[in-house]
C-alpha cells in the first residue's frame, strides 16, 4: 500500500540525490528514509532507485511514481484543507512561497489581516524566485506562489554579466530554460495583484535626474552608461528592453541584493532599472529614481501575480489568503 509519507520521501530523495540529504531536508534520520524507501519498493514490487558511484538516481518505475506523486500530494493537501474548513476556519494552513520584494512589501500586511480575522489559520513563508516557486507549487510544497512576468507573458532569458566566463554563460542558458518552463501558467489559477513599473536609478547629480517635473527617461538616453543588473530574470528583461531601444547594455555589476544595487548607483558606479516594489523595500534616499519608458513609448513594467492549483483555489483558507494579498496590492 502506497502511503503519502512514502511519496514525500521519494520526492525528497529525487530532489536531493541521496538518502542522507533527503533526511536532512525532511528533518529525520537517514535510516528512517531508507526504511520508508524500502517500504515503498515493497509496495510496488520494483526497485525505485539505482545507485551509481557515489550518487543515486530514480529507476524508470521511480520516475513514473514521482510524476504522479506531486498531483497526489497536492490533492491530499487540498482535501486536508477543506476538512479543516468545516470547522469554520478554526484551523488550516497556507504555505506561501514568494520572491523577496513581495515578501517585504505585500506579504506582511496580507498575513497580518488574515491572522486578525482567522487566528487559527497557520501561515508560513519561504522565499524563492519564480522558477523555483512554481516548481514548489506544482510539487505540493506550498499552496500559493507569488511570481512575476513581463508583458509578453514569458519570463525574460537570463543574461550573464559583461565579460562572463563560458561556465557563467552556460548557467545563464540553463536559467533561461528554467524561466521559460516556469512562465507556462496554463495549469494554474492566476490571481493578478498589480502592475509593477520599472524605475531608473541614477547617481546624485546625473544630468537626467535634474529634469523638471520628473519626466520619464527613455532607455535609449542611457545607452552609454555602465549598468548594474539584478536577478537573472530581471537582468534578461533589461537586456531585452535595451535591445529594443537599439543598444546592448554594458553590465559591469550584477547582484540580487537590492540595497547593494542602490549602494553601487549611489557611489557613481553605474545606473540601474529596478521594479518600484523593490524600491519600496529599500527606500533609496541616496539615489535619484526616475520613471523609465521603453522604445515603444510606454512605461516599462512587470506583472505581479499570486498562483495556486485549481483544487487548492477552492480551499477557504487559500481563497482568503489570495483575497488578502489582492487587498495588500490594492493598497500600494
Amino acid at each position: 500500500m502506497i502511503e503519502a509519507r512514502h511519496l514525500r520521501v521519494l520526492r525528497a530523495v529525487a530532489r536531493t540525490g541521496s538518502f542522507s540529504a533527503a533526511a536532512r531536508e525532511l528533518g529525520c534520520t537517514q535510516p528512517a528514509v531508507s526504511q520508508q524507501m524500502k517500504a515503498l519498493e515493497k509496495a510496488v514490487e520494483l526497485p525505485l532507485v539505482v545507485r551509481s558511484g557515489r550518487g543515486m538516481q530514480l529507476s524508470e518505475a521511480g520516475e513514473v511514481l514521482l510524476k504522479h506523486a506531486s498531483g497526489i500530494l497536492a490533492g491530499l493537501s487540498a482535501a486536508e484543507q477543506e476538512v479543516a474548513a468545516i470547522a469554520g476556519l478554526r484551523a488550516g494552513r497556507v504555505r506561501l512561497v514568494s520572491f523577496p520584494t513581495a515578501s517585504s512589501t505585500l506579504v506582511p500586511s496580507a498575513v497580518a489581516r488574515l491572522r486578525d480575522a482567522h487566528p487559527g489559520v497557520r501561515v508560513s513563508l519561504v522565499e524563492a524566485e519564480p522558477p523555483e516557486a512554481l516548481a514548489m507549487l506544482r510539487g505540493g510544497e506550498c499552496e500559493i506562489a507569488l511570481a512575476f512576468r513581463y508583458p509578453d507573458g514569458a519570463a525574460a532569458p537570463a543574461t550573464p554579466a559583461h565579460g562572463a566566463s563560458r561556465a557563467a554563460r552556460a548557467q545563464a542558458v540553463l536559467a533561461a530554460a528554467e524561466s521559460a518552463a516556469a512562465s507556462d501558467w496554463s495549469d494554474l489559477v492566476v490571481r493578478p495583484l498589480l502592475d509593477d513599473p520599472l524605475v531608473g536609478l541614477l547617481p546624485p547629480g546625473h544630468p537626467l535626474a535634474e529634469r523638471d517635473g520628473g519626466s520619464p527617461v527613455t532607455l535609449a538616453e542611457l545607452a552609454g552608461e555602465q549598468w548594474i543588473a539584478g536577478c537573472p530574470q530581471c537582468r534578461g528583461q533589461l537586456v531585452e528592453l535595451c535591445g529594443q531601444a537599439g543598444f546592448e547594455p554594458r553590465i559591469d555589476f550584477a547582484t540580487d541584493d537590492y540595497p547593494a544595487v542602490v549602494g553601487l548607483v549611489a557611489a557613481g558606479l553605474g545606473v540601474a532599472v529596478l521594479p518600484r516594489l523593490a524600491l519600496a523595500a529599500v527606500r533609496p534616499d541616496t539615489v535619484a529614481a526616475v520613471p523609465v519608458h521603453t522604445a515603444a513609448g510606454g512605461p516599462a513594467r512587470r506583472e505581479v501575480v499570486a498562483l495556486t492549483l485549481p483544487d487548492l483555489a477552492e480551499v477557504p483558507a487559500v481563497s482568503l489568503m489570495l483575497d488578502r494579498l489582492a487587498g495588500a496590492a490594492a493598497d500600494r
